[in-house]
């Protein structure tokens, strides 16, 4: 930032030294010293040979006394029409131009907090989570650690739940991975209860009825890798209970989360499903993106 305040001043220092340069050489007293040397010292010879002198400058320049002439600086009216006056700005326009790309670049890696828009801190939030190194899933957990959520909700058929992190959309995988590490420091460490639902499930699900799903085969986003069900573990051993104070504070800590990341979260619908997050966006939008 100091930078992008000194550039200026850097640029007006050059360009009152190229006016010096310019007055001192080009249109000022040593210009007209050089185009017409005295060829000595109190002597009239040089100035009288002059061609730009007129008769009448000439007759009082040889009545003047010899040592009056080294000392007197000749006035040249034809040097103020000189080329040489065009030098000044034709130096002074390209450090000014220099100057100013140099300003405009350096200023585009400043922004004021306060005066970023939404849309420019979302592209960058993007930008920085693709740039970001890529989660690993966590390994699986042995099947014990579901005992007591298939025996909490029998209907879920939690046991042949697909829990394969490879069968869902590797972008939106990230994403997830990142609400679980999110999860893991707010002192909720979360696993993936159900991620790929074929739509063969999914009809069997709804055949339990509408505090299992509402979505028949095709409808939920599970079915397109855009969908994962999670739930906190504790002790080793996955808590569903909704009865359960701890597991309710992890599920509110998830909705915070995933809607921080983007995503939606089941709690927020007239049917609660607190594990639930997805991929925001209906689904023929998502695959027409995609």
């Amino acid at each position: 930032m100091q930078m992008i305040f000194a550039l200026p001043v850097l640029i007006a220092l050059l360009v009152l030294l190229l006016a010096w340069v310019g007055w001192r050489y080009f249109l000022g007293v040593g210009a007209l010293a050089q185009a017409h040397p005295l060829q000595g010292p109190g002597s009239v010879e040089g100035l009288l040979s002059e061609p730009s002198l007129s008769m009448e400058d000439a007759a009082d320049l040889a009545t003047l006394p010899a040592g009056s002439v080294a000392n007197a600086q000749p006035q040249v009216p034809g040097v103020r029409h000189s080329f040489r006056w065009l030098l000044l700005p034709l130096l002074s326009l390209p450090v000014v131009g220099l100057g100013v790309l140099l300003v405009l670049n350096m200023g585009r890696y400043y922004q004021r907090p306060d005066y970023v828009a939404q849309e420019y801190a979302q592209t960058e939030r993007i930008k920085q989570t693709l740039q970001e190194e890529k989660l690993v899933p966590p390994p699986a957990l042995p099947p014990t650690a579901f005992v007591d959520a298939q025996a909490e909700r029998p209907s879920l058929d939690i046991n042949h739940a697909n829990r394969d992190w490879s069968r869902l959309n590797p972008a939106f995988v990230q994403t997830v991975l990142r609400v679980m590490a999110a999860m893991k420091e707010r002192g909720f460490a979360m696993v993936l209860l159900e991620g790929y639902r074929s739509p063969e499930r999914q009809n069997a699900l709804a055949t339990q009825g509408n505090h299992v799903t509402q979505a028949k085969g095709g409808e939920s986003k599970h079915q397109y890798g855009l969908a994962v069900d999670l739930a906190p573990i504790r002790n080793g051993k996955v808590v569903i209970s909704e009865r359960d104070p701890w597991a309710m504070q992890a599920y509110q800590a998830l909705g915070e989360e995933a809607q921080a990341a983007g995503l939606t979260w089941g709690g927020n619908w007239s049917f609660k499903d607190f594990g639930h997050i997805e991929q925001t966006g209906s689904i023929r939008a998502l695959l027409a993106k995609k």
